[in-house]
């Protein structure tokens, strides 16, 4: 699949603007803070409803404005040529439609446009926070079975709901608290053992593409693990949380199950977060990113349209080239505020400035015969 035309209006710092994709390698250059990855987080919203950034939708409406919207034009391997449009409400529920037809759920949007976004912030996936690596693999499961963006809001549900009756509980056990407490362990203990065991598998089957992907990208081998082994799944969640619930009470909050686990990172075996350095981090990160690439168009048979925000000034000339060398065919978009490698090859230059289109220019335009 390919988005050929995105539409911008009201969108951060786009009044009205509209920009033509190629099949092929589409750059979009500019200076810093002009809006070069609001447009990488458009088409991603598009694919996600959610910003890469980790904002909330309404940050994305600009100053003034009531609604943001954001319009494309999606073409199938099949030739369907579907027309999105979502528009983001600075108050209310985010509204999408598909040629024109609204439709009844938000989520129903998701499948319709898969990407695979690398930015710079990739990095936290290795130093950052285990919500980070949580986000990573719970995005990867949705990326490749829709009923998993299901399970993990069946997961958010119930924990808010347990969480709520803890704090209720100011601490004391009693038998009203403990009989509720049965019921929403077990569902809780359902949720989260068919998540932890989801996790594990897309883990095992990431392993050996992160592997293979590190030693392209890194041009010499190393042991990679990803190591997913939470102390509850030993004994099933049902057990730890009985084992946890006096301290839950005391403490007002679920301490044990899916939303507490953290996914260990090994270069060579040991810890890439403490051990690795930078520039091992980054090329892990990104190995990461490209195994869920290869897996995902392996999976639907088309690869995701690949959006690299700002991730080629990031590593200077001879990482970036061999950066672009090992990443598949498909719809590529680059933003960049520096030069574009050769490498790169774009079809397309957009050149923006304060959130408008200043130069378009087309492959026949940048490399005349």
């Amino acid at each position: 699949m390919i988005v050929e035309q995105l539409e911008l209006v009201d969108f951060r710092n786009y009044t009205n603007a509209s920009f033509a994709l190629t099949s092929g390698v589409t750059a979009i250059v500019g200076r810093n803070a002009q809006g070069k990855t609001n447009v990488a987080e458009a088409m991603a919203f598009l694919a996600t409803l959610d910003s890469f950034r980790q904002v909330p939708p309404v940050a994305l409406v600009r100053e003034g404005a009531e609604f943001a919207t954001i319009r494309a034009v999606v073409r199938h391997n099949d030739g369907r040529e579907l027309q999105v449009e979502v528009q983001i409400q600075r108050q209310g529920r985010t509204i999408v439609q598909v040629n024109k037809q609204r439709l009844p759920r938000t989520r129903d949007l998701l499948g319709v446009l898969r990407v695979s976004v690398f930015s710079p912030d990739d990095l936290e996936l290795v130093k950052g926070s285990p919500s980070e690596r949580r986000r990573f693999v719970d995005e990867t499961l949705v990326s490749l079975a829709l009923r998993n963006d299901a399970l993990r809001l069946e997961l958010e549900r119930v924990l808010k709901q347990r969480n709520t009756l803890l704090r209720q509980a100011n601490g004391r056990l009693t038998e009203e608290i403990g009989f509720t407490l049965d019921v929403w362990d077990e569902k809780l203990a359902a949720v989260g053992n068919e998540i932890g065991h989801e996790r594990a598998t897309v883990l095992a089957q990431l392993q050996p593409l992160v592997q293979q992907a590190y030693q392209h990208l890194a041009g010499y081998p190393m042991a990679v693990t990803l190591q997913y082994e939470p102390a509850w799944r030993r004994t099933g969640l049902g057990m730890a949380l009985a084992a946890a619930r006096q301290d839950d009470v005391r403490r007002g909050v679920s301490t044990v199950g899916p939303h507490r686990d953290d996914i260990d990172l090994l270069i060579n075996g040991l810890p890439a977060r403490t051990h690795a350095s930078q520039g091992e981090q980054r090329t892990l990160a990104l190995a990461m990113r490209l195994a869920v690439h290869r897996m995902v168009t392996e999976e639907f048979g088309s690869p995701p349209v690949l959006i690299l925000d700002d991730v080629l000034s990031e590593r200077g000339p001879s990482r970036a080239a061999a950066l672009l060398r090992h990443f598949p065919e498909g719809q590529v978009l680059i933003t960049t505020a520096g030069y574009l490698p050769e490498a790169a090859h774009p079809d397309r230059i957009v050149r923006i400035q304060q959130g408008a289109v200043v130069q378009d220019s087309t492959n026949e335009d940048i490399f005349p015969a």
